[in-house]
């Protein structure tokens, strides 16, 4: 279900939100990797975030690399070995040594992380090319059903009325519980305690440390104001307003940096108007949804089930899951009506 994971002479970049089961891919991959026969020892997993490696440069993952081939010489240029590096963007500067290992040695590397800079604009030049993407979302619908050992039904519109409603039921659930693998099977009040957490370490690893952000109060108030409105209308202008009437000092650019940045970490997803100019597009406003419909409850302060944001926020990540290109599209009366999606590939072609 995520296609093609390997290419020749490319690393494959494993991305995804912290906790939606990147460790666990890469070790599914292992596993089918041992099963085919390759020898134990030509799997290596690295975890960059283990505290025995902290603080580790990009010049000593060349002494890892040595080590490892002074210990099983026979392999060198012989044997092709695997590398899973989890976690890379720990080690600053790693990805001109997966380049030059990839350039020199008969291997195939797979890394990991939290952060779609993985494959971006900061990656680019040093890379070249040389970058494979494999996002990893919290579990569709059909993953959830697989999890939970329920039937996963190959014709849904040819149901009978048991089925439908066992099927209505499990979704209705999914759509309370979303898909990170660790919050199922547990009770409401530590799913929600799991899903705070999962928010406060992509904040504190992956946006305030990697970006040196000072204004912690400001980058709160916006994860609490874009995950507490699932769904809904989203301004930089409106919500700086909103700041400054509370007496929290920041700029404009500092809010739309922090968006950045917690789209980076896919912690949100925004989605754009469709317009005719990019000038329209960006003068108005987006839509904001959370990377996952587990969130909406613990964040919403309504009250509400919220069933019909949780279904907007699945359909839109599962559109991402097949690559589509999303906006969303309004009537002349301004509701918004719809989903605008596009095959990328097929466009191009």
């Amino acid at each position: 279900m995520h296609g093609v994971v390997s290419l020749p002479n490319k690393a494959t970049a494993v991305i995804g939100m912290r906790r939606s089961g990147k460790t666990t891919f890469l070790h599914q991959l292992r596993r089918e990797r041992l099963d085919k026969g390759v020898a134990r020892e030509r799997l290596v997993y690295v975890n960059f975030e283990d505290e025995q490696l902290a603080g580790l440069q990009a010049v000593q993952l060349h002494s890892l690399l040595e080590d490892y081939y002074r210990r099983f010489p026979a392999f060198r240029q012989k044997e092709r070995v695997s590398f899973f590096l989890d976690e890379i963007q720990q080690v600053r500067d790693w990805e001109r040594f997966v380049r030059r290992v990839l350039d020199s040695e008969k291997v195939e590397v797979f890394v990991s992380g939290s952060s779609a800079a993985l494959l971006s604009r900061e990656i680019a030049t040093a890379m070249r090319g040389r970058a494979w993407e494999v996002v990893i979302h919290p579990f569709s619908f059909e993953e959830y059903l697989r999890h939970h050992q329920l039937p996963v039904l190959e014709k849904p519109d040819f149901l009978a009325p048991a089925e439908r409603s066992a099927v209505e039921r499990a979704f209705q659930d999914y759509l309370v519980c979303g898909g990170f693998p660790e919050v199922q099977n547990v009770d409401t009040d530590t799913r929600h305690a799991l899903l705070r957490d999962y928010v406060d370490v992509a904040l504190l690893r992956d946006v305030l440390e990697r970006h040196n952000i000072s204004n912690v109060t400001a980058l709160r108030w916006l994860v609490r104001h874009l995950l507490g409105n699932a769904a809904g209308m989203f301004s930089v202008e409106k919500f700086y307003a909103a700041l400054k009437s509370q007496g929290l000092r920041t700029s404009k650019d500092s809010l739309h940096d922090y968006l950045a940045h917690l789209e980076d970490c896919f912690l949100v997803r925004t989605v754009w108007l469709e317009a005719g100019s990019e000038r329209q597009r960006m003068v108005n406003p987006r839509k904001a949804f959370p990377v996952d419909p587990g969130l909406i409850p613990v964040f919403d302060r309504t009250g509400r089930a919220n069933l019909g944001h949780a279904l907007e926020t699945v359909v839109l990540v599962e559109l991402e899951r097949r690559r589509m290109e999303v906006t969303y599209v309004r009537t002349p009366g301004g509701y918004e009506v719809d989903f605008l999606a596009r095959n990328p590939a097929k466009r191009r072609s």
